[in-house]
């Protein structure tokens, strides 16, 4: 015992637990104070930060989108409208297995690799935290009977009600109405945040035609409602909410049985139709052919769908009415004879004579006249027109000069986008020496004047760019801008004058004289549409060459493949004592110009035939 006694140390003990005891004491005492500073920090100096997040669990704001406005054509029949479609969607925030929970929805529902690559495509642009993403659209009743039952293992997948664009018409308006489809991320990326605002809750946006053109009054206004939730993001009860504001409905200058004839009419050919209101620049009808369905764009086109349609020769997906660009051919005789009377180069009385050719002097290229025989001895300016005789208009568009040509022809709106509402028109070209030097390096030639004088050479118009100058024609030189909508939600648009053309009165008196007498005299180059008609008309063909045709050969339509022959075209109104429809015509590849005009004739026969419009 004495040992042990002798080893242990009462005090060097006493000392170790004293130590112990205080570090144990700090210790706890630290903690305590951490803990204290979490508890301060969690309930007094972030309380509402955690309050707001705990909220956000339960609550959440929903935009409601709005209701797109309608299109209505000018009798009331509706364009385009919104049908009712269910969508499955799926909320990223709420899904803990992404790949799994697709997978599961596959097995479920058809869910194809375009619908998955454009949900991914649109999980990656910008968006709000918990805003669904469409997955599929138009789901069936059997669809939605199966994702029902499954519901309990689908966390984060909807499926909801939608309002989809709808083209009742299918591709009878698909160039003038266009089509909404799915917001890109190259769209995104041009929003302001304002813009971005706005599109919430939206998934669709106007891509082209009126759709886009008139994307603001049609969008409306996005609407909110609050909503309470369940663990699983199931929507209990709506706290409270703000209406969204539908847009605003249009109205069409567009009748949709002038229309319907215009496309049938057309046959399946290449070509387009312009129909305007002589009175007001309301553009009646218009017609690009072939088209394709618009409702095809709405959710998504398949890449199958798209590459048929894109990779088709005859470019179904092109706008000929409002893009396609064309020689004139003969049809702006008219304009070029007016031009010439106007600035007395030219009297009704005076004549030329014409072999068949037309020779500049000192040069010893033959300028040929349509017709190899040549048209006689006294051709006057009446003769020119009805008979098209390019000899005749050789002479006047040298005599003229191009400065002329160019200034009177700028007033029908020649060579200038005629400002029509729908996006993308083109505006042709119209040429002068001022354009030849800046695009070519090189002056104008006196040959170059004989090529304009006949619509061809280095001249482009588009056949909304001819309906616009045969309307002013028409109504002897009140040159209105074309108007496709008539009405935006209850403001009705007005005719615009762009200008009026001065002409002195004998002058229209002999031109338009002359244009009645394409159609309805012995020697019209469209004598073959005047028969039976209860009205008179006028018009004038044209043709337009598509390749060039080598000096001294012959014009070989059987030697041309189908695509580089001559293109026909026609231009016309009617009735002829009081104007009411400018109609153009250009069918691609089709020669004959009676083929056109024949077009024009089932327009005015539509429009001028019926007991009430």
């Amino acid at each position: 015992m004495s040992d042990a006694r002798h080893f242990k140390d009462h005090h060097r003990e006493a000392r170790v637990f004293i130590a112990r005891t205080v570090f144990t004491a700090v210790f706890i005492i630290l903690l305590t104070g951490l803990l204290v500073t979490r508890f301060y920090s969690l309930q007094v100096t972030h309380h509402q930060d955690y309050v707001t997040q705990s909220d956000r669990n339960r609550v959440h704001v929903l935009p409601i989108p709005p209701t797109r406005g309608l299109v209505y054509d000018r009798n009331g029949e509706l364009l385009a409208e919104n049908r009712a479609s269910y969508t499955l969607s799926i909320v990223y925030e709420r899904v803990s297995d992404l790949e799994a929970t697709l997978e599961v929805v596959g097995g479920l529902v058809n869910v194809s690799a375009n619908d998955i690559e454009k949900f991914n495509d649109q999980l990656r642009q910008k968006r709000r935290p918990f805003d669904p993403v469409p997955l599929r659209y138009n789901l069936t009743e059997e669809e939605i009977a199966r994702l029902a039952v499954n519901e309990y293992r689908l966390d984060g997948v909807e499926v909801h009600a939608q309002l989809v664009r709808n083209y009742t018409h299918g591709e009878l308006f698909a160039h003038t109405l266009g089509y909404v489809g799915r917001i890109n991320e190259r769209e995104l990326a041009g929003f302001s945040e304002e813009v971005y605002q706005q599109y919430i809750g939206t998934h669709s946006i106007g891509k082209i035609g009126l759709e886009r053109e008139y994307e603001q009054q049609l969008l409306g206004q996005v609407g909110y409602q609050n909503v309470e939730t369940n663990a699983r993001g199931r929507v209990l009860r709506v706290l409270d909410s703000r209406a969204p504001k539908p847009g605003q409905d249009i109205v069409l200058h567009m009748d949709t049985a002038l229309q319907r004839e215009a496309y049938q009419a057309l046959d399946g050919r290449r070509g387009a139709v312009v129909a305007i209101d002589v009175n007001s620049g309301g553009v009646l009808a218009a017609i690009s052919a072939p088209s394709f369905d618009a409702n095809l764009f709405v959710t998504g086109i398949s890449y199958k769908d798209y590459r048929l349609l894109n990779q088709s020769r005859d470019l179904p997906l092109f706008n000929r009415f409002l893009q396609g660009q064309y020689p004139a051919g003969s049809t702006i005789k008219p304009v070029i004879g007016l031009a010439g009377l106007h600035h007395e180069v030219i009297t009704p009385q005076d004549t030329i004579y014409d072999p068949g050719y037309y020779r500049l002097k000192n040069d010893n290229r033959l300028y040929r006249d349509w017709k190899r025989q040549g048209h006689g001895s006294e051709v006057d300016i009446t003769q020119a027109i009805v008979e098209s005789c390019d000899t005749y208009f050789y002479d006047l568009g040298h005599n003229l000069g191009i400065d002329r040509m160019h200034n009177f022809g700028d007033q029908f709106g020649l060579g200038e986008k005629t400002g029509i509402d729908i996006p993308s028109e083109r505006r042709g070209l119209w040429p002068s020496k001022q354009w030849k030097r800046g695009a070519r390096g090189v002056g104008w030639y006196p040959g170059d004047s004989l090529n304009v004088s006949i619509g061809q050479g280095d001249v482009l118009t588009t056949p909304v760019q001819l309906a616009v100058m045969t309307a002013t024609l028409a109504n002897q030189g009140k040159h209105f801008r074309p108007q496709v909508v008539s009405q935006v939600g209850a403001e009705a648009k007005q005719p615009e004058l762009v200008q009026s053309v001065d002409v002195a009165q004998e002058h229209w008196d002999v031109v338009l004289d002359a244009m009645r007498e394409v159609i309805h005299g012995r020697h019209g180059t469209a004598k073959s549409i005047s028969g039976g008609a209860s009205y008179e008309m006028a018009g004038k063909t044209g043709t337009a060459q598509v390749v060039a045709i080598a000096q001294g050969e012959k014009y070989d339509s059987d030697a041309l493949s189908e695509r580089n022959r001559d293109h026909a075209l026609f231009v016309g109104y009617a009735p002829f004592d009081k104007p009411e429809i400018a109609v153009a015509v250009i069918l691609e590849n089709a020669e004959s110009s009676s083929s056109a005009a024949k077009i024009s004739r089932r327009l005015f026969d539509n429009w001028l035939n019926r007991e009430s419009r």
